[in-house]
């Protein structure tokens, strides 16, 4: 069977604020987001806005358990689950599945700057390396690492109990999250999923290793267009989350549709010159896409990707604005997808636009485009 899957419920934290309005009032304004240049120079970042963590995460010890990157997702879902009105609603919550993209916990730097250290004089790198991974880190410290830590705090804090899966891989997971979990409605699985993500950008560990890819601007904020000289992403602090549910059943409960959400097409290509504008292309008429009111695109700012998708973005949606989510708050990685779509939904619902295209194209690896239209 195949059902229409409207998204009810939208939760989104970044640089710009927390919810709808303030990431439209943005989008409006058309300035550039809150940028620290100074802590992680000569790299930026968009800070995470500061927030009152008890307006969704009411136990203090769950805010002290969580790291960064949860508590912002956690927040986020609880957004969602309070737009589409179940946030009290326990049954409701007992069915809803729920589909999370994600990247790992924050490290220990003290213990991973003391093995680095080492490392340069042991007579024998590998065994040196493998002794001091097993004495040095704690069992509680790699189970923070995992992935599917949000997902658990989000069952925990807000009783979502139906089933849940994680998806990690950078840009490529918010995609899948996305499209798994509206795949599953629209057949008949399920009835309603929450669906997101979240990334902490104000990590050293993370800088490097992007840094040690060449993915990273140096210096100060750019928009995301406009970075051929000095090309990069500029990693974001984001959370994004929303509530999907087949149209019968939100129309069944009285909930508004905020948006459709067409399936959600995607690709995994080869790197080589002008593979990515082939497969956006592909993929934009695989989505049923003709004339968009608008696209949100989750350009990285990485060379020379994001020049191929500037092409193909002017040559498939003449005329339309083009948002990347770079200029609104950052590259989120995993939330990129998640984040476009909700945007999009945003637009569709408060703006009056008919269709919008969302594209998701990894900074070194992963296709996507979603089709967001008027319910």
């Amino acid at each position: 069977m195949t059902r229409d899957v409207v998204v009810t419920g939208l939760g989104l934290v970044s640089c710009r604020g927390e919810g709808v309005a303030a990431h439209l009032a943005a989008l409006d304004s058309g300035t550039a987001p809150a940028t620290d240049t100074e802590r992680f120079a000569p790299y930026a970042v968009h800070p995470a806005p500061g927030i009152a963590w008890d307006g969704q995460i009411p136990k203090k010890s769950d805010q002290r358990q969580m790291e960064a990157w949860q508590r912002l997702g956690v927040y986020a879902a609880g957004l969602a689950l309070d737009a589409a009105g179940v946030k009290d609603d326990a049954a409701f919550k007992q069915d809803l599945h729920l589909v999370v993209s994600a990247g790992g916990g924050e490290r220990d730097y003290a213990v991973d700057g003391a093995i680095l250290t080492g490392l340069r004089g042991a007579a024998d790198p590998g065994a040196y390396l493998n002794e001091r991974l097993q004495n040095d880190l704690r069992p509680t410290l790699f189970l923070a690492q995992l992935s599917n830590l949000l997902a658990g705090n989000i069952a925990i804090v807000h009783g979502v109990t139906g089933a849940s899966r994680t998806f990690m891989g950078e840009e490529s997971s918010g995609v899948d999250a996305l499209r798994i979990g509206a795949a599953r409605v629209a057949a008949g699985q399920i009835d309603a999923v929450l669906v997101g993500g979240s990334y902490n950008a104000e990590r050293p560990d993370v800088l490097v290793i992007h840094e040690m890819g060449g993915y990273l601007r140096r210096g100060a904020y750019a928009p995301v267009f406009a970075r051929a000289e000095t090309p990069g992403f500029i990693l974001g602090s984001c959370a994004a989350f929303l509530l999907l549910e087949s149209a019968e059943g939100a129309a069944a409960r009285g909930a508004r549709a905020l948006a459709r959400l067409a399936p959600v097409t995607s690709d995994l290509t080869r790197r080589e010159p002008g593979r990515v504008g082939l497969s956006l292309a592909g993929l934009w008429s695989a989505a049923g896409i003709a004339l968009p009111d608008a696209v949100v695109s989750g350009a990285t700012g990485v060379a020379p990707i994001t020049a191929e998708e500037a092409e193909v973005l002017a040559r498939l949606a003449p005329g339309a604005p083009v948002h990347a989510l770079g200029d609104l708050a950052g590259h989120g990685l995993e939330v990129a997808a998640p984040l476009g779509a909700a945007l999009a939904a945003a637009l569709v619902a408060e703006r009056g636009l008919r269709e919008v295209a969302v594209t998701a194209v990894g900074h070194r690896r992963g296709e996507g485009v979603l089709r967001v239209l008027a319910a």
